[in-house]
């Protein structure tokens, strides 16, 4: 059973198709754009007080919009919608942190 699963992972990983996504926008945007949400868990270690609440409202409401659009677009992007609900969770906890610390 598990063979054939990992032929099945191989033959998948080896196709024409999977090539194609791996040199498309549905791959290699959401790939750059998990920048945000790795750099806002790098700067969970920070002090709060380095926290702009204008960018973090900003960057939760771009999340919000694009997470929309990552479902929209068809095929859907789940790459992308990942990369935005991670953001999203990410730019909500610095937001809680900011009004703690004020």
């Amino acid at each position: 059973m598990a063979g054939v699963l990992a032929r099945k992972a191989i033959d998948h990983l080896k196709s024409k198709e999977f090539r194609d996504y791996l040199m498309s926008t549905h791959f290699w945007g959401p790939v750059a754009n998990w920048g945000l949400p790795i750099a806002a868990m790098n700067d969970m270690k920070k002090s709060p007080e380095i926290i702009s609440g204008r960018m973090t409202l900003a960057l939760c409401l771009y999340s919000l919009l694009f997470m929309r659009f990552a479902y929209r677009v068809q095929p859907r992007n789940w790459l992308l919608f990942a990369c935005h609900i991670t953001n999203e969770g990410t730019q909500l906890i610095q937001g809680g942190r900011l009004i703690k610390y004020n």
